[in-house]
């Protein structure tokens, strides 16, 4: 299956002199910000629906920028000629700019004013290196912390036809009351090495890596790839229902198509982690120890956007997560995966996959300076007893929120965010085919049986100095079990169980001192009140602060 999809792509990439190269920008960009707010001031029409997005396609956004700058604020003004020299390549890329001869940088600005630890470009080849460093000291519960990390990240271009793009890090944090499991949280989860026994760690000690990487190809109306990295689906400051950075990344193939202005189609294909042993493949090696095999674990996904008029986006996505063996049936983009997966399974439940549906609207400057969104996430609804209360077994999740920017006076944004998920969401009794990877939530950090109502207000001060602060409220019941989900009727309640209420207040400063360069503060507050057996609430808090400076997405 591997040595098919390397070919496929390949002969795609050397036999299609009408191709051109994708490289996707980081998510944790914020170009992604600016320009969003620039569309739901109604400056611009950018779709971010699916997350992340070619820089080609942002170069083009800060191109169409330009030709309106009266449109922006003298703030606006400036943070778009600061993006513009990021994205000179991908602008020259669009115009077909040619070079008369290679551009060589190092430690110094490339040819666009662009600080690079290496830059090279000629007519064939373009590669683009930068360091990524960054430390951070803090205060949890009242002990110190320190996280350090450190790697590599480049992106470049070869001829008309490929781009690719590379980002290792390598972590380390010290402290007794480090976060080792993130269970609930948005930081993305992970696997640390913190076995004392094997490792040599000590208890206040945890190292991880992170690696991501594409390479792919576009054309007139589609983009093609393969890699491993974060996707994001739909839009929410405190968390994403579909697709978020909550769970690690992991490996796809993914396909956009873009037809005509008002449609557009997105694929994928994933490889996760089920985290569960197969014991039949599980064998002793030499050392008499345990060779550890897990079950195979995959997702596929297709979503169709419409745009029926200006501003206005409907997505309506399906997903299906199946393990075990490879089904060569997903490669297909416009197959209908539940019914596909009654044709596998033979329409038998024990031996049948886990699909979802999900539905978006967003909505920029219909209302002025003001983007209106919702998502829906489906994980089983029974359409025969969707209204009795003693059959129905409902398990969906909605989310709600508007952002308004320029606010009272200039550069100044409020968001607010409501989110509810149902007991029982991301769950199944076949635990290879839950909505997770390596054992955290493809979708909400949140997890099942609880509500969240989320506040935000942003201010940018200058040029890449900005300051947020924001509050939730979070009720959280107990997650059950497969026999309370698919056992009990009537099915348990919204919050069943012993309820945990979690009240936050937080804020950061941060300042983009040159590209890539960030010093940052931020803090959070929490209180808990969890419910005793006797249905008292017993009151705890939890205060954090960090200090840190990096450079590097």
């Amino acid at each position: 299956m591997k040595n098919l999809l390397i070919k496929v792509f390949f002969i795609l990439t050397f036999y299609s002199v009408t191709f051109s190269q994708v490289v996707y920008e980081p998510l944790g960009s914020d170009v992604y910000s600016f320009l969003s707010r620039l569309s739901q001031k109604g400056i611009i029409e950018f779709d971010d629906q699916i997350r992340p997005l070619s820089r080609k396609y942002i170069a083009e956004k800060l191109q169409s920028l330009k030709q309106v700058a009266e449109k922006l604020n003298s703030l606006e003004y400036e943070e778009l000629n600061f993006y513009l020299t990021d994205f000179g390549r991908e602008i020259d890329l669009l115009s077909n700019t040619k070079v008369d001869k290679e551009k060589i940088s190092s430690i110094n600005k490339d040819q666009f004013g662009r600080y690079r630890l290496f830059s090279y470009r000629d007519n064939l080849f373009t590669f683009n290196l930068s360091p990524i460093l960054g430390a951070e000291i803090g205060s949890r519960k009242s002990e110190r912390s320190i996280h350090i990390w450190n790697g590599i990240s480049f992106y470049g271009y070869l001829s008309d036809n490929i781009g690719f793009n590379f980002r290792f890090i390598d972590n380390t944090e010290k402290g007794n009351t480090i976060d080792k499991w993130r269970t609930f949280t948005p930081k993305t989860g992970f696997h640390v090495r913190n076995n004392e026994t094997i490792f040599g760690f000590p208890p206040d000690k945890i190292e991880y890596s992170e690696v991501n990487t594409n390479i792919g190809l576009d054309w007139s109306w589609g983009k093609f790839s393969v890699g491993k990295d974060f996707m994001e689906w739909g839009y929410g400051e405190s968390g994403l229902l579909v697709l978020s950075q909550k769970a690690p990344s992991f490996p796809f193939i993914r396909l956009d198509v873009n037809p005509v202005d008002w449609l557009s189609f997105n694929y994928f294909h994933g490889f996760l982690s089920s985290d569960v042993i197969d014991s039949n493949a599980t064998y002793f090696h030499q050392t008499n120890g345990e060779r550890i095999v897990f079950r195979e674990k995959y997702i596929a996904s297709h979503t169709l956007s419409v745009k029926p008029t200006k501003g206005l986006t409907l997505s309506l996505g399906e997903s299906i997560v199946y393990s075990d063996k490879f089904e060569f049936s997903y490669l297909f983009p416009l197959i209908f995966f539940r019914v596909n997966d009654h044709h596998l399974s033979r329409q038998i439940n024990e031996a049948g996959s886990n699909s979802q549906f999900f539905f978006s609207v967003s909505s920029r400057n219909h209302l002025k300076n003001t983007h209106l969104y919702g998502s829906l996430f489906i994980d089983e609804l029974t359409i025969t007893n969707i209204f009795d209360k003693e059959k129905q077994r409902n398990q969906f999740a909605f989310s709600l929120g508007t952002s308004v920017t320029d606010l009272l006076f200039d550069n100044l944004t409020l968001t607010l965010e409501y989110t509810r998920i149902y007991p029982f969401v991301y769950e199944h009794y076949i635990q290879t085919t839950t909505y997770q990877n390596a054992s955290y939530n493809l979708g909400h950090w949140m997890g099942s049986n609880g509500d969240l109502v989320y506040g935000s207000i942003n201010y940018r001060f200058l040029r890449g100095l900005q300051a947020t602060l924001w509050a939730q409220y979070i009720r959280k019941g107990d997650k059950g079990n497969a026999f309370l989900q698919y056992q009990t009727q009537p099915q348990p309640p919204f919050l069943f169980g012993l309820r945990k209420n979690y009240t936050y207040f937080g804020g950061f400063i941060k300042y983009e001192i040159i590209q890539e360069l960030f010093t940052k503060l931020y803090f959070q507050l929490m209180k808990l009140s969890e419910q005793q057996q006797d249905l008292n609430f017993l009151n705890s808090n939890l205060n954090e602060f960090y200090f840190s400076i990096y450079y590097g997405i």
